[in-house]
């Protein structure tokens, strides 16, 4: 299996979970959401999810242009780091109102900030 397909069966595959978590947050944890008062941090959280699922498919499709570069590769780690870390830590503050939880979300926050500048670099060095 390439990367570039490792990538796109990721990125399918957090996009599915982010739509799934997120009609299972507004169906079926609306009450307990607004209970906690973290409906808009579980909103965030989709948001931020399901962007990043659609930026794990850009890298894969990048990779198998001719503006590959290995730093595709790392940014859509870094995007699936991103939101194992911001997007799951904020989920577990939602659901489960553990404000803990939150001291992780710059971890994952940091990781999509790594991807983005991964995906900058290798399309400056790909072109170089």
């Amino acid at each position: 299996m390439t990367s570039q397909q490792r990538l796109l069966i990721i990125g399918g595959i957090i996009g599915l979970l982010g739509v799934a978590i997120g009609a299972f947050g507004s169906h079926g944890l609306s009450t307990l959401l607004e209970e906690n008062g973290r409906t808009g941090t579980f909103d965030t959280a989709v948001q931020y999810h399901l962007i990043h699922a659609v930026a794990l498919v850009l890298v894969a499709v990048l990779q198998g242009k001719s503006l590959s570069h290995p730093a595709f590769n790392r940014a859509g780690y870094f995007f699936l780091a991103g939101v194992i870390f911001f997007s799951g830590s904020l989920y577990i503050l939602a659901v489960f109102n553990l404000g803990f939880m939150g001291a992780i979300a710059p971890i994952g926050g940091t990781a999509f900030i790594l991807g983005w500048g991964s995906i900058a670099w290798g399309a400056y060095k790909a072109g170089a």
